[in-house]
């Protein structure tokens, strides 16, 4: 009997050295998640495409980065794409071209004004398109474009989607043969998407825009907590190199003052298989590959694709059930066995 408590107490010694095992591996896999987006690291920055205090190289001359339209405001401490007044358009463009294959641009944003609730608007959208400088009616700029948008949605149009709270942030994609339907707020279009508070805060609002082999994320920092918290992961996108970034904002019978503060570009280290270091990414048409067409999103107003690949952190999730039914059932396991050895005890 003696022997058989020595096994039980070694099989538990063994049990515990693998949960502290299992236990270390997801904390390092929770370290990555958290650390997934980059921590801002200057040696990535690249400041031919970032716009930043003070705001040199802004303006029309020839040595200019930085290119504004409209009702665009240049101060020393933002650029304010309209003032909170009705009925203007403004947008600010870099003139230099991105050709990273694998990039993140972080915006420091905000929005603001004197109308009350939902008394304000319209929005304002972050761009990587082929064309630049041409205004429009999709939040000041033109519609059927080419490339990426993601849009900050202050005012509901859709007076049927009341399923979803408004400022809402969305993401497209255009090869140029897409309207944006403003009058159901762009949902045939949409992506993937997400509520935020972002209107009148005191402290500063953030917007990530991570692009990666493929799989484009949005990340949002607006609760003051200093951590991104996820808005979009869709993989499947193809988008080329050599288009611009830029910004732009439109208020119509309601309005606000929309201000970027900055908006800063970082070039990801990532490797790429031969084939793909030799493809012209030039040439590349902007397009999303999913299961399911945005167009179901009419039906679907979660945004939500079946398609889209686990994020860190359901993968931690699914992780962490797992172990907890290891550790249940190893539980239950030596419960049993003990029950075991003192019934067997008993015939001795």
């Amino acid at each position: 009997m003696r022997v058989s408590r020595l096994g039980c107490l070694n099989k538990m010694g063994n049990f515990k050295a693998f949960l502290s095992t299992a236990l270390v591996f997801l904390i390092f896999e929770l370290c990555l998640v958290r650390c997934d987006m980059t921590d801002g690291n200057t040696e990535h920055l690249k400041r031919e495409n970032s716009l930043m205090k003070p705001y040199q190289g802004v303006g029309s001359s020839p040595s200019s980065q930085w290119d504004f339209w409209g009702s665009t405001l240049v101060t020393s401490s933002y650029v304010r794409l309209t003032p909170d007044e009705r009925s203007k358009q403004g947008s600010i463009w870099n003139t230099v071209p991105c050709y990273l294959k694998d990039w993140e641009m972080h915006v420091h944003f905000k929005v603001h004004g004197s109308g009350k609730k939902n008394l304000h608007g319209d929005g304002i959208a972050v761009w990587y398109t082929k064309d630049k400088l041409h205004p429009g009616p999709v939040f000041g700029n033109q519609d059927q474009f080419l490339g990426l948008a993601i849009f900050v949605d202050s005012f509901r149009n859709d007076l049927h989607g009341m399923d979803r709270s408004f400022p809402y942030i969305s993401a497209m994609v255009n090869n140029g043969s897409v309207n944006y339907d403003h009058g159901k707020d762009g949902r045939s279009s949409e992506l993937g998407g997400c509520s935020a508070e972002i209107r009148n805060r005191e402290h500063d609002t953030y917007l990530a825009i991570r692009y990666s082999k493929g799989r484009l994320t949005v990340m949002i920092d607006v609760e003051d907590k200093n951590e991104w918290k996820e808005c979009i992961d869709i993989g499947g996108v193809r988008l080329p190199t050599g288009y611009f970034f830029g910004a732009s904002a439109a208020t119509g019978d309601l309005s606000d003052n929309h201000d970027i503060i900055s908006m800063k570009l970082y070039q990801l280290m990532v490797e790429h298989t031969p084939e793909e270091e030799n493809q012209d990414w030039t040439k590349i048409e902007p397009s999303v590959s999913l299961l399911k067409s945005p167009k179901d999103n009419i039906d679907d107003p979660t945004g939500n694709f079946r398609s889209t690949p686990l994020t860190g952190w359901k993968v931690f999730l699914l992780l962490l059930c797992a172990l907890l039914g290891i550790v249940v059932c190893g539980v239950v396991g030596a419960v049993v066995f003990q029950k075991r050895q003192e019934r067997n005890k008993r015939f001795y």
